[in-house]
């Protein structure tokens, strides 16, 4: 068999002491180096998945900014048309192809009952836009000739009678 091990003495006996032997250390170690392994493991991992995860909202977005990039291009042309479309010139053609004509000038109703105006009917030419406006007068100049408020008489409005349909197939 083998021979017990011998006790040290003097000055290998406290360096032996400051160092010792590597078997009841290693063991100690052994679960600490697991842990760090495993933490520094999980977290790549969670960078990983982290990563990943950026990138498909950085797809989203960039999706996201075509699209809204192509609508705004088609808004910006349905607005255009619109334009186009309410223009004065294109109005009053599309209402001579319908058969309107201009309504000439307008005539008031005063307070008690008296007309203001010339009445015509539409169509004809109106003695106002025969002769030229009058000028307003020195006394009174366009800014003031404005009034400083306006409120109009308010009148409740009655919804239009309608007559019920009768339902199709009866």
């Amino acid at each position: 068999m083998s021979k017990p091990a011998r006790q040290l003495r003097g000055t290998a006996a406290r360096l032996g002491r400051l160092m010792p032997s590597q078997g009841a250390n290693s063991a100690a170690r052994t679960p600490f180096a697991l842990l760090v392994v495993a933490l520094l493991g999980g977290g790549l991992i969670a960078l990983l998945v982290l990563n990943s995860a950026l990138n498909a909202g950085s797809f989203k977005l960039s999706e996201y900014h075509r699209q809204t990039t192509e609508r705004t291009d088609e808004q910006q042309a349905l607005q255009r048309d619109v334009d186009d479309l309410s223009a004065p010139d294109a109005l009053s053609r599309r209402a001579a192809d319908l058969g309107m004509v201009p309504g000439g000038t307008p005539v008031f109703l005063g307070p008690d009952g008296t007309v203001k105006g010339v009445l015509a009917s539409a169509g004809d030419a109106s003695p106002a836009e025969a002769a030229e406006p009058t000028p307003l007068p020195l006394a009174q100049s366009p800014a003031s000739a404005r009034p400083k408020h306006h409120t109009p008489a308010s009148q409740p409005r009655q919804p239009a009678k309608t007559s019920p349909t009768p339902a199709p197939g009866r």
